[in-house]
């Protein structure tokens, strides 16, 4: 007769690490991040409850519960499934996937200005969604691709312009910021060559609003998310070995070069993706990163705080756009733009304040 099976147990070694009986699987949770975590999602309900239950038309929490079920009223379901949750959603989506593409972003660079909207991946995928927008009048699917393209585009040649540099230090936010303000001319000449009712389109779409948004917005950014952001959670452990020097990482049996590539596609895939469904949005990917791993303390990139904390951030940047400016339609662009600006300001303050000690 066959002997015993082993079957995998769980234990829990030193508090927080888990591994199973043969240890080939394991986990490190660490109680600070996890804890931050559970703050974050307890801030994300309570400013979502707000944003369904207030406004011109006021509803209660179980009104709200009983639109979301399908068993509300016709007005309460029109302003809760049709004007407030695409809206919410969407909001939330673009949040987390700017946050997670700039987490990625500063790790692999070791830079705290390292985001899509400074490097230019933003403005690179800008100039692919324009061009689908006043050239080809394209449909929601198609601006999706041809910011994809602008984004990816836009990091091949940040590459190259970097080719045997590496990724590390100022000298990449340098190249960023030259390719940002090229594909910034670029949007400018394209909107030139619009006519007047598409440039002023245009420009109001270049600004990020979350204005008009319905659930192809939600759902488009909502998939994205739902496909890139695992992916990117998988690779956490090889971007944390790449942290710590290419060296290091391959010692430990990491491809750098691989790792290297597939994280940035992801970056700016989720980057591209966000600005398709919203336009440009910024300083959401250059905060949002750092105050996550500020906050929980954090040695690795913490892509899940930093999710909660873009979501958080630009939910939380529309309700106060919509409530605090009303009845003036201020599109969020100017609410995190302003938020970032100051904390942008800071950090520079900051980081000279170290170079110098």
């Amino acid at each position: 007769m066959p002997g015993p099976v082993d079957t995998p147990k769980i234990r829990v070694v030193s508090g927080l690490v888990i591994r199973t009986g043969k240890g080939g699987v394991s986990l490190r949770v660490q109680g600070r991040a996890l804890a931050l975590t559970a703050a974050l999602l307890a801030v994300l309900t309570v400013v979502m409850g707000i944003t369904l239950t207030t406004g011109d038309f006021q509803l209660s929490v179980g009104e709200v519960l009983r639109a979301v079920t399908g068993k509300g009223t016709g007005a309460a379901d029109f302003i809760v499934n049709t004007l407030r949750m695409p809206r919410l959603l969407t909001a939330l989506g673009v949040g987390a996937a700017l946050a997670v593409s700039g987490a990625i972003l500063q790790s692999l660079t070791g830079n705290s200005l390292g985001s899509p909207d400074i490097i230019g991946f933003t403005n690179g995928s800008a100039v692919g969604a324009l061009g689908v927008i006043i050239v080809l009048h394209g449909s929601m699917t198609q601006i999706a691709i041809g910011a994809l393209l602008g984004g990816l585009a836009t990091a091949g040649a940040v590459y190259l312009l970097m080719l045997g540099r590496g990724l590390q230090g100022f000298r990449l936010v340098v190249v960023g910021i030259g390719v940002s303000a090229l594909l910034l001319a670029v949007n400018s000449y394209l909107i030139t060559r619009a006519t007047w009712q598409e440039a002023l389109e245009a420009q109001a779409w270049l600004i990020g609003s979350l204005s008009n948004r319905g659930w192809q917005h939600a759902s488009a950014i909502g998939l994205a998310v739902a496909v890139l952001l695992p992916l990117a959670v998988v690779l956490t452990r090889r971007l944390s070995m790449v942290e710590m020097g290419d060296t290091t990482a391959m010692a430990l049996g990491v491809n750098v070069a691989r790792t290297r590539t597939a994280m940035l596609v992801i970056s700016v895939a989720l980057a591209a993706f966000a600005t398709a469904v919203t336009g440009p949005i910024w300083f959401i990917a250059l905060a949002a990163p750092q105050l996550a791993r500020r906050l929980g303390r954090s040695s690795g990139p913490a892509l899940l705080p930093s999710a909660l904390m873009g979501a958080l951030l630009l939910a939380l940047s529309d309700l106060v756009v919509q409530r605090v400016f009303a009845p003036t339609l201020l599109p969020v662009g100017t609410a995190t733009g302003t938020i970032g600006g100051l904390y942008l300001i800071w950090l520079l303050i900051t980081e000279s304040r170290k170079s110098r000690a």
